[in-house]
């Protein structure tokens, strides 16, 4: 009868959202076997965070100490804000441009670790921890050698989060400093829809599909897909949004040097002399030109050493920890161009995201002015 079969559907129905939930609770990077989007969606409505491969575990203020020292530095720059390009140029302050062929430098997952980021399905903070201490890498050297060199004047690490999640105001503890860095919001927006499409297709297995390839909604002038997901309605939208609202109020904090893209492209060599003396390294005027011309676009794209490798992944089977990078080759070190991004969107995507300017930040000009264009604090 009708209802009969209405009951074993029921039956069948809440079967499953019981064995969903548990996935949930229990084994959620299980989803990550589903297609794209199924994946996503359900690792989110499980309690998942965005991206599912991103944890602050590492910056707890009961951890943090574990693991850091006095005088490390966090390039906690926005997602697609400069990071590459400022986790580099700090590591040719450390070295002052001395070293030439990139000996120490053979990825930037290697010699600026990434704590936020999680390399193996399943994987946490916890567990992968100590492999930065122990893994060798293909070439036979140790991990720990390139990024906790005794002859660096201070370590780097790398970071998308901004306080409270970075315990910047920590009073007691290891004394860290942090050098973040804001983008237009709309080359923002430009820079991520071509980096969804730069992931190599292993990587995308490996987190359920994301992000996914847009190259080809794109290729049709359609960016939506991405904005959606980074507007302040949309799952990422604390990557730009709430990164600027956090850091905005820590500018003047004495360990906390606050940049924006524009005016470090504007002025490349006077922002990498601004970065030297906050990191506490004496740069004579010849070292100043060598580190400024190492840290040019041009002089990036020749190195090509940003393609991120997973060096503490343990999906064998799945991933190569000391061969396979989470980004096609090359496609990182793009143009770095300032104020482009409105021609990438339909003028009704601009006028979508000028107006979430407005409601997002416009309660302090001078903040949704420096977001926009950088310039002088007030």
């Amino acid at each position: 009868t009708t209802m009969a079969v209405l009951k074993k559907v029921g039956t069948v129905v809440l079967g499953v959202a019981i064995l969903i939930g548990a996935i949930g609770k229990f084994q959620p990077h299980l989803f990550m076997n589903l297609p794209f989007p199924l994946s996503i969606i359900l690792w989110v409505t499980s309690g998942g965070s965005m991206p599912p491969y991103f944890t602050q575990d590492a910056w707890a203020e009961d951890e943090i100490d574990t693991w850091t020292k006095d005088g490390d530095v966090v390039v906690a720059t926005g997602a697609k804000s400069g990071t590459t390009f400022m986790l580099y140029c700090t590591h040719q302050i450390r070295t002052k441009g001395t070293d030439t062929n990139d000996e120490l430098f053979p990825d930037v997952s290697i010699s600026t670790p990434w704590p936020d980021l999680i390399h193996s399905r399943g994987g946490t903070w916890a567990e992968q921890k100590d492999r930065y201490n122990t893994t060798v890498l293909a070439d036979g050297r140790k991990m720990k050698d390139l990024w906790d060199n005794p002859a660096y004047p201070f370590r780097i690490f790398k970071s998308h989060f901004a306080p409270p999640e970075l315990p910047v105001r920590k009073t007691d503890g290891k004394k860290i400093k942090y050098i973040a860095m804001a983008r237009n919001g709309l080359d923002f927006a430009s820079s991520m829809t071509t980096f969804y499409s730069s992931h190599s297709e292993k990587f995308r297995q490996l987190w359920g599909g994301f992000p996914p390839d847009v190259s080809e909604v794109v290729a049709e002038g359609e960016n939506h897909p991405v904005m959606n997901d980074i507007l302040p309605t949309g799952p990422l939208a604390e990557f730009y949004w709430g990164y600027i609202q956090k850091w905005w109020k820590y500018k003047d904090d004495p360990n906390v040097l606050l940049l924006h893209y524009a005016d470090v492209r504007k002025d490349l060599k006077g922002n990498v002399a601004k970065v030297a003396e906050f990191v506490g390294v004496e740069l004579n005027e010849e070292e100043l030109d060598v580190v400024t011309e190492r840290c040019g676009i041009d002089h990036m794209k020749r190195v090509n050493r940003f393609n991120y490798l997973m060096p503490l992944n343990k999906d064998t089977g799945r991933w190569d920890a000391k061969h396979d990078f989470i980004l096609k080759d090359g496609k990182l070190i793009q143009t770095g161009q300032v104020g482009k991004g409105a021609s990438a969107f339909t003028e009704e995507a601009v006028a979508k995201w000028k107006k979430a300017e407005e409601e997002q930040f416009g309660y302090d000009p001078a903040m949704l002015k420096w977001a926009r264009e950088g310039g002088a604090f007030p």
